[in-house]
C-alpha cells in the first residue's frame, strides 16, 4: 500500500459520513441471494430445500482473526456463488471471485459460475452477522495473508491517500480493495462535477490512487474519495465565470429537458431546453445537440453554493 498524508487543502476538513450510503450497501430486497434474513438454500441443480446452520463462534473467530477457510461450492445464482463446510455457509458475490471479468452476458456468467460448483475455493469472511443469518466470504481478500485486514485498519487514517483496485461498480459507488480490505466512493464522491452513473467514471479492474474520508474500525467500513485529490473548483468559479460570459463547453448529456455541459473538469452545467435554439423543425433537445460536441455558451448564472450553473446557448 501506498500511503502518504495529503495536506489540509480541503477548508474545514471533510463533511461528516451519510449513513445512507452504507444502508445502501447493506439493503437486502426479495431479490438478495441470501434472503429471508440471509439464510442460503440450495436453488438449482441440487434442488433441496433444506436450510443449513452455521458455527457462529467459528464464523465470528475466523473473521476477527483474519483467517481463510476452504469450503465447498454447492450451488450458484445471478449474484454469486453459493459455498458450504461442516459447519460453516455462507455467499461469495461475483466481484470478490478472483476469476470473473467485469463485463459479461448473463449467458457467459452463469456459464462461468457453473464450473465452480463441486470444487473447493480458499476464503475469507468480509461479513459476519448473526442477527440477519449473513456469511459473506471472499476469494480476492484471501489473496492476502492473514491479519492484513486488521493492519490494514490501524494503518489507515483520514486524510491518507493510498492505491486500490476497483473490484465492484454498483448504482450508488464504486467498491476499492486496498490490499486486503474493500473501501466504498460514494458516487457523490467521484468527481466534482455531475456523473450520470459510476461506470462512467471507472471500470472493474481499474487502479486508482483514492483519499481516505474516514475509517470505522467497529464496524470495518472505509469511505474513500476521488473528487478529494483535485482542488474544488466550485470554489474559485463564481470569480472565474461572469454572466454574460461567453466560453466553450462540452455537452456531456441530452435530457427531455436540456442539456448538461462542461466548462472544465468537475463543472458543469444545465442549458434549459428554454435556452437552446429548438425549433419546428428541431423541437427536442436531442435534435440541437449531441454528446461529446464542443458549443459555445453564455454563462447565465454561477451558484457555488448548491453547485448550480445555468449556461445559454442563445449567444
Amino acid at each position: 500500500m501506498v500511503k502518504h498524508t495529503i495536506s489540509d487543502d480541503i477548508k474545514g476538513g471533510p463533511p461528516p459520513i451519510d449513513e445512507s450510503w452504507w444502508a445502501a450497501v447493506l439493503a437486502e430486497d426479495e431479490n438478495s441471494p441470501t434472503s429471508p434474513a440471509g439464510r442460503v438454500q440450495r436453488t438449482s441443480s441440487k434442488k433441496s430445500t433444506r436450510q443449513l446452520s452455521v458455527n457462529w463462534e467459528l464464523a465470528r473467530q475466523i473473521y476477527e482473526q483474519d483467517e481463510t477457510v476452504s469450503l465447498q461450492v454447492v450451488d450458484f445464482n445471478r449474484g454469486g456463488l453459493l459455498v458450504e463446510g461442516s459447519s460453516l455457509h455462507g455467499f461469495v458475490p461475483i466481484s470478490h471471485l478472483v476469476g470473473m471479468s467485469g463485463e459479461q452476458t448473463d449467458e457467459e456468467r452463469d456459464h462461468q459460475l457453473s464450473k465452480y460448483v463441486g470444487g473447493c475455493l480458499t476464503l475469507k469472511v468480509i461479513e459476519c452477522d448473526p442477527d440477519r443469518g449473513r456469511v459473506v466470504f471472499s476469494e480476492r481478500a484471501a489473496l492476502s495473508e492473514p491479519g492484513r485486514r486488521t493492519e490494514l485498519l490501524e494503518s489507515l487514517d483520514s486524510g491518507d491517500r493510498v492505491c486500490g483496485v476497483v473490484t465492484n461498480v454498483t448504482d450508488f459507488g464504486v467498491f476499492v480493495d486496498l490490499g486486503g480490505l474493500e473501501g466504498l466512493i460514494h458516487v457523490s464522491e467521484l468527481s466534482w462535477g455531475r456523473v450520470r452513473h459510476p461506470s462512467d467514471a471507472v471500470e472493474v479492474g481499474d487502479r486508482l490512487e483514492v483519499y481516505v474520508i474516514s475509517v470505522d474500525r467497529v464496524r470495518l467500513r472505509v469511505a474513500l474519495s476521488l473528487k478529494r485529490l483535485k482542488p474544488n473548483p466550485w470554489e474559485t468559479a463564481e470569480a472565474r465565470y461572469l454572466p454574460g460570459q461567453v466560453v466553450e463547453a462540452v455537452v456531456t448529456s441530452v435530457t427531455p429537458f436540456g442539456a448538461f455541459a462542461r466548462l472544465e473538469e468537475g463543472l458543469d452545467g444545465l442549458i434549459h431546453m428554454s435556452e437552446m435554439m429548438v425549433s419546428s423543425s428541431a423541437p427536442r433537445p436531442c435534435d440541437v445537440v449531441h454528446e461529446g460536441q464542443r458549443i459555445q455558451v453564455r454563462v447565465l448564472h454561477v451558484d457555488a453554493s448548491r453547485q448550480r450553473l445555468g449556461l445559454s446557448m442563445r449567444i
